[in-house]
């Protein structure tokens, strides 16, 4: 049996391939070696994955994940899946190699992570030849959930945001400027934290303010990122990711204003993560 395997930040989907029969993927917390350590990525594992996989029937795993870019990163989650999957062969990559393949198979193409973090990069069909560095949340993610969720709080403890939103947002959320702060600076995963603003966002996509801001973060992915390709406007943009899927068109219209073709944009890369293997 084989297990192929994508995690973000937030969630992660797992999906058993068994004599070309696909098993319904089963969905656990997402988790970044960055942020998470062996033994707090196992008991994820066992906590959300085991009761419905066998691990003595897992041979081999492809495992495509967030923060899985150097080998010091994968030995952390490769320690945490051998812990569980005792008998499997470990194929560990970063979450981007898997989007690219997701997105354009043995084709070329811009790959874009759009959800709770950002990436891109250019895939020439095999391998990643170019990536801009995303930076993480603190410097960079721009066009993520993360960096949406900074820009509105960033408005609301300024006073930049219109009424109506600062109301409703206080209806919404019992926070003040203490616990925001102590959430960014002292709890763990302040990316998802800024990012769980992103489903405020979606519900006030009516209001001019939403839209604007919602704007200016793909604005500011395309300039900072997919923009620095030399060839951004020869080639097809695809997108995998939350903010990219649910903010789809505005993503698309901006840019196609600026010269780039778009195509797919997913919520998940996971159903063609499956396609690729099988191919």
């Amino acid at each position: 049996m084989i297990l192929i395997v994508d995690s973000g930040a937030t969630r992660a989907e797992w999906v058993v391939i068994d004599d070309y029969h696909i098993h319904e993927p089963v969905e656990t917390i997402g988790f970044n070696p960055y942020f998470s350590d062996q033994k707090t990525i196992s008991e994820i594992i066992e906590k959300g994955l085991v009761p419905y996989v066998d691990p003595g029937h897992i041979r081999e795993i492809y495992y495509y994940g967030a923060g899985c870019s150097t080998q010091q990163k994968c030995n952390i989650v490769e320690d945490a899946l051998l812990n569980v999957f005792h008998k499997a062969h470990c194929e560990l990559h970063h979450d981007l190699l898997g989007a690219a393949r997701a997105l354009f198979g043995k084709n070329d193409g811009i790959a874009c992570i759009l959800g709770t973090g950002s990436n891109s990069c250019y895939y020439d069909g095999k391998a990643i030849k170019e990536n801009v560095a995303s930076l993480g949340y603190l410097f960079g993610d721009e066009g993520s959930g993360a960096y949406l969720g900074k820009l509105l709080l960033t408005d609301i403890l300024k006073g930049h945001v219109p009424h109506a939103i600062r109301k409703a947002f206080e209806l919404h959320f019992d926070f003040t400027l203490e616990n925001i702060l102590d959430a960014v600076y002292n709890q763990p995963h302040p990316n998802r934290f800024l990012a769980s603003f992103a489903s405020f966002l979606g519900g006030h996509k009516n209001s001019k303010y939403v839209r604007e801001l919602i704007k200016r973060n793909f604005e500011d992915f395309l300039r900072e990122q997919v923009n620095k390709y030399k060839n951004h406007k020869t080639v097809t943009v695809g997108v995998v990711g939350s903010i990219g899927f649910h903010f789809g068109d505005t993503f698309r219209k901006i840019a196609g204003e600026q010269g780039l073709k778009v195509g797919k944009i997913e919520k998940s890369p996971i159903e063609g993560l499956v396609k690729y293997h099988l191919s």
